[in-house]
């Protein structure tokens, strides 16, 4: 008798537990952090219906600041500074024009990757070795993520607009930040001191300065 009745409590015990509701972690969760939330899985359309788009700016996740949301693709762009190797040279000088639009930073570095492998000794000035931002971006593994890219002159306003300007991000305002916009021989750069404004503009590619990294995820 004695059995039965424990068989009984084990069974009662299984059927409530098994009752229980089991929670998705990719269904926003509201006692949880918003980076919680995304590091579970949870699509980026769903967190933005939860808190708007300006509840991600300035969020530290993926390895850098997020500072653009594509809600139609529900996508984030991340940034950080990445000046700890210091100032670094542009590459080869030579005419290519590449996009200001968020969003092209990849694109932009590899075509100015490309341009480095040629000769451009006639037209322009060689560098003659890969040590220059694109490149070092490109082969770049940092809190590890390999998919970095220096970011677009809009990206860079962007990461100054809904990021820097609200007091969020590790952004040096003494540096002058290389972006991948380029028009003929001119590369566009960035300065985050508030005296410029969040305003990219035309820089020399004979110069050194600091490099801001960037990802989509």
């Amino acid at each position: 008798m004695k059995n039965i009745f424990y068989s009984l409590i084990i069974l009662i015990t299984f059927i409530g537990c098994s009752n229980e509701e089991v929670l998705d972690p990719t269904i926003f969760n509201s006692e949880l952090t918003i980076i919680q939330n995304l590091d579970n899985g949870v699509p980026v359309a769903s967190v933005i219906n939860e808190i708007g788009v300006e509840g991600l700016y300035g969020l530290e996740y993926g390895g850098g600041f997020i500072f653009h949301v594509d809600v139609m693709m529900s996508t984030i762009m991340v940034a950080t500074d990445f000046s700890e190797i210091g100032d670094v040279a542009w590459g080869d000088i030579f005419d290519l024009d590449t996009s200001n639009e968020i969003g092209s930073g990849m694109e932009n570095t590899e075509l100015i990757i490309q341009g480095n492998l040629n000769d451009n000794s006639a037209d322009g000035v060689e560098f003659g070795n890969d040590n220059y931002a694109f490149k070092i971006v490109s082969d770049l593994e940092y809190r590890g993520f390999n998919d970095w890219f220096i970011p677009s002159s809009d990206s860079m306003g962007a990461v100054y607009s809904n990021v820097h300007s609200m007091g969020m991000g590790n952004f040096d305002e003494t540096l002058v930040y290389w972006s991948s916009t380029k028009q003929g021989y001119f590369p566009y750069v960035m300065s985050f001191d508030f005296n410029f404004g969040g305003q990219a503009f035309p820089g020399l590619c004979t110069q050194v300065n600091g490099i801001l990294i960037a990802r989509e995820i």
